[in-house]
């Protein structure tokens, strides 16, 4: 089945704004969701053909946010602060919401954002950042487990710690948990991220990225892969 509307949901983060800066020149149609009613002019100027505004911590909500969708591409992300300490995770219950709502209404494929930490990736990322976000790296977890449990075609990407700055292009992907440890721009994983629904070999996979500059230490499990990015309209 051919890709032709895509959610891009959190796509007012910092990720997301990247992931419709890289699909406006494409022919997909754009589906943009963010819970603050002030982001809808601002996403429409970045490229999304429809805004819809929603919490994904509500299940008719994310039910809402799938419908005629083909394609999720999930952005969405909790901040270490107030929503963590009390446990509103949208990257734990939001991203298992959004899951149920997308193996219901039909969804082709679906691509997480996680993070290096997670899993059996625990060892990619520093102790003190484990314990800074630890709450939420387990929320994720959760998200990561339900998502390959539900039926759907998905790709995992757990990139490392996420920089500001223009995409280096030159990326390491690991598989396998503890494979690679560092850096990498929101730009280098937006594009994986719009890559991978278009690249079969990532169907059902999950991937530790790093950029090679921003590598740290020896990498292992590194696996060649070769993306495959929409066309340009």
């Amino acid at each position: 089945m051919a890709i032709e509307t895509v959610l891009v949901a959190g796509a007012s983060g910092k990720t997301g704004r990247e992931i419709l800066h890289l699909l406006r020149n494409t022919d997909l149609h754009v589906r943009a969701m963010t819970r603050d009613p002030a982001n809808v002019g601002r996403l429409t100027r970045l490229g999304a053909d429809e805004v819809i505004v929603g919490d994904l911590l509500e299940q008719a909500d994310a039910d809402r946010a799938v419908s005629g969708v083909d394609t999720v591409l999930c952005a969405v992300g909790t901040k270490p602060g107030l929503d963590a300490l009390t446990g509103g995770f949208v990257d734990g219950q939001g991203v298992i919401n959004l899951a149920d709502a997308a193996s219901e209404a039909g969804v082709e494929r679906f691509v997480f954002e996680s993070s290096l930490g997670v899993g059996d990736a625990k060892a990619g990322l520093p102790l003190p950042a484990r314990v800074l976000i630890g709450p939420i790296l387990r929320a994720k977890d959760d998200s990561e487990t339900h998502l390959r449990e539900s039926g759907l075609t998905y790709t995992i990407l757990r990139p490392g710690g996420l920089t500001t700055g223009p995409p280096s292009g030159e990326v390491v992907v690991g598989e396998g948990g503890d494979s690679v440890s560092g850096r990498i721009s929101r730009a280098d994983v937006a594009r994986l991220m719009v890559a991978a629904p278009f690249t079969p070999e990532a169907e059902n996979r999950t991937f530790e990225v790093v950029s090679h500059e921003g590598l740290r230490g020896s990498p292992k499990n590194v696996v060649p892969m070769t993306w495959v990015e929409p066309s340009v309209a």
